[in-house]
């Protein structure tokens, strides 16, 4: 059934501590999990007798509010794997596949501001629930269930050494030790904390790190390894001689970087590095997914391999469903969300970071110069995004204006409309005159989407340069707020 304080998105429930956030709303939240369990009795994988698994990340009151979803989960009787710690999410991930649990419930709300936190589900197969385990789950919301006599066990377990060392079997450690490269690394003070630094301190790899001291408050940013936020770390890569910054956000799921400059090196740019690498030295199997938002660098990586590349819309759940269905090599989004099939169908951002790390350490070249080998090889690709928090009407006006465009139209800069698509928002495809000025240029496109839960429009764009990159967000925002 609905209710009004909790909705589950693409993957979970957030909001902001004490106004909808309350002990409360995550007794219900909490129940409605259990009651999507109990229904599964019986089945291979989810049964409830395989006990929940649940984490918390470095938030106001998360681990408090992990213990009262153990203690509601027990008391319908389903065993629950406490953690004893603060746990990244993609090592909660690791733990329900590795234990062979029902599912797992994360509390954290992943890039949010420090005000918010959040219920994560995730399912069996070590990801996030599909979109139909979701909607089941959200319609148990305020239905009791029923209590066994005795509640079921609540054992505090250490989800890290397992999947510490599924990090270390997938990345090449001794090829990163041998190299003589030096990195930063930022935990943004959240869930990654030293897990990266301590790989490093141990197999003798210079390092600088900041931002690794859990703090709720997030003193200063949001923890998302985007600009701004992501700026400290570049200051301490270029003044400490790193030939990268390593970034993870709240709970360490996303992935970002800044080059040797410190110069922010985009999550699109991240994804073709670690995918170049990929195809060039491991020859592992798969098709490549990307949202409908993410670079076309990746489509011409994969065209050079001879990879299929496949297009879906935005949010990891698309990327997880293919990689629930068929074989993938790697999926990725623009929000710095990259996931490897042999290691989980999950976003990792502490398993990125350590193969950016063995992408420089194997090439012997900084992330600046890996960048630039791309650009010169692909054709020069920039992108941009504003988000622009508007009333309803003025955000559902400008996408029906937008869908009402038509091929020719030069409103966006100038530029020509030469094809519109709508898997996930309004994208159009532009004639760029610059892009005949430069060779292998990169197509220019821009997409207009709606949040579907908040008064918020995003735009996005691509280009052969920063410049007509610049003007054609202008030109969008224009778009977007003159009516």
């Amino acid at each position: 059934m609905p209710h009004p304080q909790i909705k589950f998105g693409t993957d979970g429930w957030r909001a902001v501590i004490a106004d909808d956030f309350t002990f409360a709303n995550v007794r219900i939240a909490a129940e409605a999990i259990a009651a999507y369990v109990h229904a599964r009795q019986g089945s291979a994988q989810e049964d409830p007798s395989r006990g929940l698994c649940i984490g918390y990340d470095t938030r106001f009151g998360s681990k408090a509010f992990a213990r009262t979803c153990a203690e509601v989960v027990a008391a319908t009787g389903i065993p629950v794997m406490l953690a004893n710690a603060v746990t990244p999410t993609p090592a909660l991930s690791w733990g329900v596949r590795e234990r062979g649990a029902a599912g797992g419930i994360m509390i954290t709300s992943s890039h949010n501001p420090a005000q918010w936190n959040g219920v994560k589900y995730k399912a069996w197969y070590g990801g996030s629930g599909k979109p139909s385990i979701i909607a089941e789950i959200e319609s148990y919301l305020g239905q009791p269930v029923p209590r066994p006599a005795q509640p079921a066990a609540i054992t505090e377990v250490d989800f890290l050494p397992t999947y510490l060392k599924a990090l270390e079997d997938f990345a090449d450690l001794d090829l990163i030790a041998k190299s003589g490269m030096k990195y930063a690394i930022d935990s943004m003070y959240g869930a990654g904390g030293t897990i990266i630094a301590d790989i490093f301190t141990r197999i003798g790899v210079p390092h600088v790190q900041i931002r690794s001291n859990p703090d709720p408050l997030f003193p200063g940013i949001n923890p998302e390894p985007i600009e701004p936020h992501i700026r400290a770390l570049g200051v301490a890569t270029a003044a400490n001689s790193c030939q990268a910054g390593l970034c993870t956000d709240g709970d360490a799921d996303r992935i970002g970087a800044t080059d040797e400059h410190g110069v922010f090196v985009d999550p699109h740019k991240i994804y073709c590095v670690l995918l170049s690498w990929v195809l060039k030295y491991k020859g592992w199997p798969g098709a490549v997914t990307r949202a409908f938002n993410t670079t076309k660098m990746l489509d011409r990586i994969c065209a050079k391999h001879g990879r299929e590349l496949i297009e879906h819309g935005i949010g990891f759940k698309f990327v997880c469903d293919y990689m629930l269905e068929r074989e993938i090599l790697m999926g990725g989004e623009e929000s710095g969300g990259i996931g490897f099939q042999r290691h989980l169908p999950e976003r990792d951002g502490l398993l990125n970071a350590l193969l950016l790390a063995n992408v420089t350490a194997q090439e012997g070249k900084t992330l600046g110069a890996l960048v630039a080998d791309l650009q010169a090889e692909y054709g020069e690709h920039q992108y941009g995004r504003i988000d622009l928090t508007i009333p309803e009407d003025v955000k559902n006006g400008a996408i029906a204006r937008a869908r009402a465009l038509k091929v020719g139209d030069p409103v966006f800069a100038g530029m020509p409309i030469l094809r519109q698509e709508n898997l996930d928002g309004v994208k159009f495809y532009l004639a760029n005159p610059e892009a005949a000025t430069k060779p292998n240029a990169a197509e220019t496109w821009l997409l207009l989407r709606a949040s579907g839960t908040e008064p918020l429009m995003r735009i996005y764009t691509e280009s052969c340069s920063k410049d007509s990159v610049a003007k054609l967000l202008d030109s969008a925002r224009a778009f977007a707020l003159n009516g």
